[in-house]
């Protein structure tokens, strides 16, 4: 007797852990059934992926989405439309909202919002301070917890923990891998003077490659003292890559499309556009952070997608915000790079789904396997597009890639079986549910 699915994905040329081949899937209940041939078998729903390539599912877990308190930049069903607009299927999002995200009642008012709301599955960071140190256990547990992030430079927002000692309490509580941005605060206020107004390409300048490096080397001292794991992202310099890749029983590391991809030359021509904490350094640290991603250095893809209004960004330097739009873009920026021989598929999507599932200890997801959930980012590498601002889901309208043409594209994405988009079109009501962890389950 033949078996029967709700959902059947045939003829697509599935990406996972062994490799890559032509294999259907077989889906029910939101959970992969069967891998392998099933022309036999029915469904409630079949589509055809011939010509396409089936990836677990993307897991960006760096992203702003802004909502409470800065909505007019971006909120969650926004950012995540986007997310899955831009094939991607679970996003981590960051806790410098208002108010800011470091407390059980702050943590689950995102998590109702998102609940159902969010197109994609989403976790949230929990920014750890010093008046919170001593909740950190409990914190990184609750449900909707990615764990706890913290900032020791100052970006958007006001979450700052610059000191070691504050950093080291932190440390000292957490069990499961914490995040940091890591640039040295003491250095950023003796170097404000260098910036100069007007002038965007004073921001690499201010944010030197020392401000990076110092805060690494001074994280990694710290987390080997407390015997902590840790996460540094979007690393943006050739010299903490070379330092980090000493210390990787201790640090995970994350780099970003737009660190991979461009370089200071274009300062001149996107302006505050450009403008990121850290900074888009000169292609020099460009080649050097392709070659740690080469080496293996490197663990994961964070989008960063850090929105801010035109409005915003049109003030003159150093009044000017620092971030861009990235989460829908992310995908097919990145299998350009996979069409231009830098990276391969397998690559990718280790950086994308087993990698974030692996570092993070994320439950039923970043691969294809049965008995995970049914998460796939469904591509077609021959696809040529070109990015452009009208097609940006953001409140904040914009990219920094707008005008470029890439090879590669995002043709659907499915969250827990739920096919959300094909085709540049959302096609179901927000479905998105909070990620779990394995640690906190």
């Amino acid at each position: 007797m033949s078996q029967t699915y709700d959902l059947i994905l045939k003829n697509g040329i599935v990406v996972n852990q062994d490799g890559e081949g032509q294999r259907d899937i077989g889906i029910s209940k939101g959970t992969i059934m069967a891998l392998g041939d099933l022309s036999q078998a029915h469904a409630g729903q079949t589509i055809d992926c011939k010509g396409l390539h089936v990836l677990p599912g993307v897991i960006d877990s760096q992203v702003h989405f802004r909502e409470p308190g800065l909505t007019h930049k971006e909120d969650l069903e926004t950012g995540s439309r986007g997310a899955v607009l831009g094939g991607v299927t679970s996003v981590f999002e960051m806790p410098n909202t208002n108010p800011l995200t470091t407390s059980a009642q702050t943590l689950a008012d995102k998590v109702s919002r998102a609940h159902h709301r969010m197109h994609c599955d989403f976790a949230f960071w929990v920014g750890g301070t010093h008046e919170n140190v001593n909740d950190i256990p409990d914190l990184e547990r609750l449900p909707g917890s990615a764990g706890i992030k913290v900032f020791m430079g100052s970006s958007t927002g006001s979450l700052l923990v610059e000191d070691d000692p504050g950093v080291s309490a932190i440390l000292a509580k957490t069990k499961r891998r914490a995040a940091f941005h890591a640039e040295d605060e003491y250095r950023l206020e003796e170097r404000k003077g260098l910036r100069v107004k007007g002038d965007p390409n004073s921001h690499p300048i201010w944010r030197d490659v020392i401000t990076a490096l110092q805060c690494t080397q001074r994280l990694v001292a710290i987390a080997r003292k407390q015997r902590a794991a840790i996460h540094v992202l979007h690393v943006s310099t050739g010299e903490e890559i070379a330092f980090l890749s000493a210390h990787k029983d201790v640090a995970s590391v994350e780099v970003t499309p737009h660190h991979l991809t461009l370089d200071a030359s274009l300062y001149d021509s996107l302006g505050t556009k450009l403008q990121m904490n850290p900074p888009v350094r000169d292609a020099s640290h460009r080649t050097r952070i392709w070659q740690g991603l080469d080496q293996g250095i490197v663990d994961v893809l964070g989008s960063d997608h850090a929105p801010h209004t035109l409005e915003e960004k049109s003030r003159i330097y150093p009044d000017t915000p620092s971030g861009m739009t990235g989460v829908q873009t992310l995908v097919p920026i990145m299998l350009d790079h996979v069409n231009a021989g830098r990276l391969s598929l397998a690559r990718f999507v280790d950086l994308t789904s087993a990698g974030p599932a692996r570092i993070f200890q994320i439950a039923r997801k970043g691969r294809i396997a049965e008995g995970y959930d049914a998460d796939f980012t469904i591509v077609d590498l021959k696809r040529r597009e070109t990015i452009l601002d009208s097609k940006i889901a953001s409140r904040a309208s914009w990219t920094p890639y707008h005008g470029k043409s890439v090879t590669g594209w995002p043709i659907g994405t499915i969250v827990r079986g739920h096919q959300v988009m094909w085709e540049g079109e959302v096609l179901t009501p927000a479905q998105g549910e909070a990620v779990r962890f394995i640690q906190a389950l």
